[in-house]
C-alpha cells in the first residue's frame, strides 16, 4: 500500500515538472517573437505638387533669361574696360618715371650755383664742370628756358655791383651758348648786393654771395 502511494506521488511530481517546463517554453518563445516582430511600417502619403500655370512658369523662365543676359553684358564690359585699365597703368608708369627724373634734375639745376672771385666775371675751371651738365638738361628739354642772375658782395657802389653782376650772369650765358644751348632761351639780369645769401661782414660771406643763381623758365 504505502508503495502504491509513493508511486502515486513520483507520477504526480513528474507531470507537475512537465507542465511548469511546458509553460515556460511557451512564455520564451512568445517573447522572443515578441522581440524579433518589427514594428508595422509607416504609411507614406504622396503629397502632390500643384502645378503652376503656363504664365507663371513662362514668366519665371523669363526673368531667368533676362538675368543670364545681363550677367554675360556685364562680364563683356568688364573685359572691355579691364584692357583700358591695363593700358593706362602701362602708359602711366613711364610718364611718372620721366617727370620724376625731370624734377630731379630741375631741382639739381637751380641748386646747383657758380662762384666768382672778388671783383672777377670770368668762369673759374671748378665750374666749368657744372655748366656742362647744366647745358645738357637744356638741350634734353628744349621746353625750358634760364634765368641766370648775377649777384656781388656788398663791397663797391650799388651802381658797380649792378654792372658786376650782369658781366657775371653774361658770362655763363656766353659759356652756356658755347656749348650749344640757343641763346634766345637763356635771360640774364643783374640784382648786384640787393639779394646777399649771407649778412655777415667777412671773406667767408662774402664769397657765398659773389655768385649766378639759374632759375628755370619753362615755356
Amino acid at each position: 500500500m504505502k508503495r502504491h502511494l509513493a508511486i502515486a506521488t513520483m507520477v504526480v511530481f513528474a507531470c507537475s515538472s512537465i507542465f511548469l517546463l511546458s509553460s515556460c517554453a511557451k512564455k520564451q518563445v512568445v517573447v522572443e517573437e515578441k522581440e524579433i516582430t518589427a514594428p508595422p511600417e509607416e504609411e507614406v502619403v504622396e503629397v502632390e505638387e500643384e502645378e503652376l500655370p503656363a504664365e507663371e512658369v513662362a514668366e519665371e523662365l523669363a526673368i531667368e533669361v533676362e538675368e543670364e543676359e545681363e550677367e554675360v553684358e556685364r562680364e563683356e564690359e568688364v573685359e572691355i574696360e579691364r584692357p583700358e585699365e591695363v593700358e593706362l597703368a602701362e602708359r602711366w608708369e613711364p610718364e611718372a618715371e620721366e617727370e620724376a627724373l625731370l624734377d630731379r634734375r630741375a631741382a639739381r639745376f637751380e641748386g646747383e650755383l657758380i662762384y666768382f672771385d672778388f671783383d672777377k666775371f670770368f668762369i673759374k675751371p671748378e665750374y666749368r664742370a657744372i655748366l656742362k651738365e647744366k647745358a645738357e638738361f637744356l638741350k634734353d628739354n628744349p621746353n625750358i628756358s634760364v634765368r641766370i642772375e648775377g649777384n656781388c658782395d656788398e663791397r663797391g657802389t650799388n651802381e658797380y655791383n649792378i654792372a658786376l653782376g650782369e658781366r657775371r650772369s653774361t658770362s655763363a650765358r656766353n659759356f652756356l651758348v658755347s656749348l650749344g644751348v640757343s641763346s634766345y632761351r637763356i635771360e640774364t639780369m643783374s640784382y648786384g648786393e640787393e639779394r646777399p645769401l649771407f649778412f655777415g661782414h667777412d671773406e667767408e660771406s662774402w664769397s657765398q654771395n659773389r655768385r649766378d643763381d639759374f632759375v628755370i623758365i619753362k615755356e
